[in-house]
């Protein structure tokens, strides 16, 4: 069977070459569009502003007030006294403070009321306790050196962090967890003062600030055999499960 469509008239054969010529047009009309330039017209009207400064103020004249001469100065007394001084004048007299070789200086007696007894006051001395000679004793330990106190202390801490541990119920619910450092003095007379604490949240630093202030009453730490206070620095955990 024979095609139906004229072979002679197939436009497909020069589509290539119709391609090639539509290119060339685009090319062309772009080209004349970048190469236009427009110029300004000759007869265009430029408005220019010029401001001349008036220099020649006029100045108001003005008459000047006209004043009374001032008073005249008070007439000197036609009949001049003479008073004599009669007022004694009292002359100081300095003696010399110099001395030589033959003054002899006597020297005043001293008594026994003039003495005064000067107190010597203690320094308030802060030792850290990992240096202390003598550590801080906990209730309930006993050892004979200082080694064997500062296990004892530190096992007694966390026995009582543990007894007295409480997780806040608000911490709780907010997922809140973290590390809290507590740095705490025990002073000369075994007390816990000055309670500090770093931690993430408020909540947590409150709850480890009221574990160690829980802490008992122990035997202060001695330097050089005089109590003296001693710093403590203790981390506390707050984990949920």
């Amino acid at each position: 069977m024979k095609p139906k469509k004229n072979p002679k008239v197939d436009l497909n054969k020069k589509s290539g070459l119709f391609f090639v010529i539509g290119l060339v047009l685009v090319l062309f009309v772009v080209w004349r569009a970048l190469e236009l330039r427009t110029y300004p017209k000759e007869g265009a009207e430029v408005e220019i502003l010029s401001v001349v400064d008036n220099l020649d103020e006029m100045v108001p004249i003005t008459d000047a007030p006209k004043l009374p001469p001032p008073p005249a100065p008070p007439a000197a007394p036609e009949i001049i006294e003479i008073v004599e001084d009669i007022a004694k004048i009292e002359e100081t007299v300095i003696q010399s403070t110099e001395t030589n070789q033959e003054t002899v200086v006597e020297a005043a007696p001293l008594k026994v009321e003039d003495v005064v007894v000067v107190e010597e006051e203690e320094e308030d001395v802060e030792v850290p306790f990992a240096v202390i000679e003598n550590v801080p004793v906990f209730p309930g330990c006993t050892g004979k050196n200082n080694d064997a106190l500062k296990a004892c202390f530190q096992k007694k801490i966390q026995e009582h962090i543990q007894k007295h541990f409480t997780y806040p119920d608000v911490a709780v619910e907010l997922g809140i967890e973290g590390r809290v450092y507590v740095q705490f003095i025990i002073n000369n007379t075994g007390e816990i003062v000055q309670i500090q604490t770093r931690g993430p949240d408020k909540l947590l630093e409150k709850e480890a600030n009221r574990i160690i202030a829980a802490l008992p009453h122990m035997e202060p730490g001695k330097q050089r055999g005089r109590a003296v206070k001693v710093s403590y620095i203790i981390p506390i955990t707050f984990r949920l499960q």
